[in-house]
């Protein structure tokens, strides 16, 4: 998998690990915030296996926090950190997560559709943990290989088929120690 902002499940529960008192807020866009109310409604792990455009076969492990936003305003209701590592400790102790997962944060609303983001900067405000999320996006693995995704300089296509590798077939004359037939011997 390639990305710039991508967080290892390990590294991400032990940051909030250092500040479980503060509030967890998540702005998914410029000023644009997960609701405080927001609810986190499951945690997904998921085996990523993939060959890309080149032939290469990838694998990759992503853990996936899911957001929701209730339709109904609850007053005073924010997320602590600590109620955010309780439901992570539920979590883990059904679920094994791999701690080298890419952890992925999904969300979506009425004004924004549902898709996953990485969790990028941790920042603190006040009594605020703030994850700022930044986007995911398609990528080519070939062209991160030093490949090409396209028409290569000597005119292959990296998405293309493989070609068999051509063979050259050396002929052999059978019959040399034989009689055999010539043109103009008459025995044809």
């Amino acid at each position: 998998m390639i990305n710039t902002s991508s967080i290892e499940w390990s590294s991400f529960k032990a940051e909030l690990l250092q500040y479980p008192g503060l509030l967890l807020q998540f702005q998914y866009a410029t000023d644009k915030w997960v609701n405080a109310n927001y609810h986190i409604t499951e945690i997904k792990q998921a085996t990523i296996t993939s060959v890309d455009c080149g032939g290469v076969m990838n694998a990759w492990t992503e853990i996936i926090v899911q957001l929701w936003e209730p339709t109904e305003e609850e007053e005073g209701r924010a997320m602590q950190v600590k109620k955010a590592l309780s439901i992570i400790d539920l979590v883990e102790s059904k679920l094994a997560l791999n701690p080298k997962g890419i952890v992925k944060i999904e969300f979506g609303n009425s004004e924004f559709d549902t898709r996953q983001m990485y969790p990028g900067e941790f920042k603190i405000d006040g009594d605020n943990l703030i994850i700022n999320l930044t986007p995911d996006a398609t990528q080519c693995k070939a062209i991160n290989r030093g490949g090409s995704c396209g028409t290569t300089a000597t005119g292959e296509e990296c998405c293309a088929p493989a070609q068999p590798e051509k063979r050259k077939i050396e002929l052999v004359n059978l019959t040399a120690d034989q009689n055999s037939c010539t043109p103009g011997n008459g025995c044809c």
